[in-house]
């Protein structure tokens, strides 16, 4: 890579190796992967850094390095997601924070929010993720909006464990509609509750990782943990339960309205969805959109939006996600 004449030069304080090498990663490939993405030059020697290239890159990365280098005093390992994440918070702030030209400080940096289950701490990743674990310990009834991958479903099971290992909510309870991308639950044996169960397989990973597979088995045994499809649900009263509704966009009008109504004292509730991928008949209105029109100025009700951008998956799939978009407004 050509160098340039000038450096942008950023030392870390407290210099401190262990987390240095947290920052770096394995062989520098941390530091690779800001310079690929940012068409700059990282040289680096102890606590000092050395960054060329053109001048807003620049100081991109140098805000970038900066931020990780204070997630390492909260966790021992920096991934390459955890720099993709960081990479895509500072390209969505770049439009307005174009005149920028220092390094922000400690103050301007929101704190990690942490999810304890028994098989060890969930951080939430991103500035976005932080708001919606926020939203979810502070307000009873929560809707997580926004393409796959940006962990809208597992971080309301982490929740949920959290609150039930506290003792703030007496059970768990996971509920989808049965409706899935064309598939016609009908030809599949067993009742509807095993007809929805291939679909519920997510919640039950998320739950198996955080709990253990006995101590999850143990728990459906006594209807502490209870999933179920959306239609087992009328006609309840849910109260001291913490409720996800996953894959909410596909709910009617009527299903939504008659889960929200449900909720009891004690209760808190998450609505998850994505309203890319609605999978209801043709002229069926999606109940997640007209809830989102109908309750946004509602008071203690959260509303968190996720995008693209906060995909935490592979980054190919956040350009997967831009690419339908797209094509999907042409159309």
């Amino acid at each position: 890579m050509e160098s340039h004449p000038a450096a942008l030069n950023v030392t870390l304080e407290p210099n401190e190796a262990h987390r240095l090498a947290s920052l770096c990663g394995q062989f520098d490939d941390n530091l690779r992967l800001i310079e690929q993405r940012l068409k700059v030059e990282i040289r680096s020697r102890g606590n000092f850094f050395a960054i060329y290239g053109e001048a807003e890159p620049a100081q991109h990365a140098a805000d970038v390095i900066y931020n990780l280098y204070q997630h390492t005093a909260h966790s021992n390992h920096v991934s390459p997601e955890e720099v993709h994440l960081h990479l895509r918070q500072y390209e969505r702030r770049k439009p307005m924070d174009q005149s920028a030209n220092t390094i922000p400080a400690p103050s301007d940096i929101e704190n990690f929010s942490v999810i304890r289950t028994k098989k060890g701490n969930i951080k939430p990743r991103g500035l976005n993720q932080q708001r919606y674990v926020r939203a979810m310990q502070t307000h009873d009834i929560n809707f997580g909006i926004g393409p796959a991958g940006t962990g809208k479903t597992y971080l309301a099971v982490a929740c949920a464990v959290e609150a039930l290992l506290r003792d703030e909510v007496e059970r768990i309870l996971l509920v989808r509609p049965a409706v899935e991308a064309g598939e016609r639950l009908g030809f599949l044996p067993g009742d509807l509750a095993q007809k929805v169960d291939p679909y519920l397989r997510p919640l039950y990973d998320a739950l198996h990782e955080m709990l253990g597979f006995e101590t999850v088995a143990k728990l459906q045994e006594r209807n502490v943990i209870e999933i179920a499809p959306l239609a087992y649900m009328r006609g309840r009263t849910l109260s001291g339960a913490y409720i996800i509704l996953d894959e909410s966009q596909n709910t009617t009008r009527e299903q939504m309205k008659m889960f929200l109504t449900r909720i009891g004292f004690g209760s808190t509730a998450v609505i998850t969805g994505d309203m890319s991928q609605i999978d209801l008949p043709r002229g069926v209105n999606s109940g997640l959109v007209h809830a989102c029109s109908v309750l946004e100025s509602v008071e203690d009700i959260s509303f968190t939006h996720f995008e693209s951008r906060d995909v935490v998956r592979h980054p190919i799939v956040q350009s997967i996600v831009d690419a339908y978009d797209a094509h999907e407004k042409e159309s």
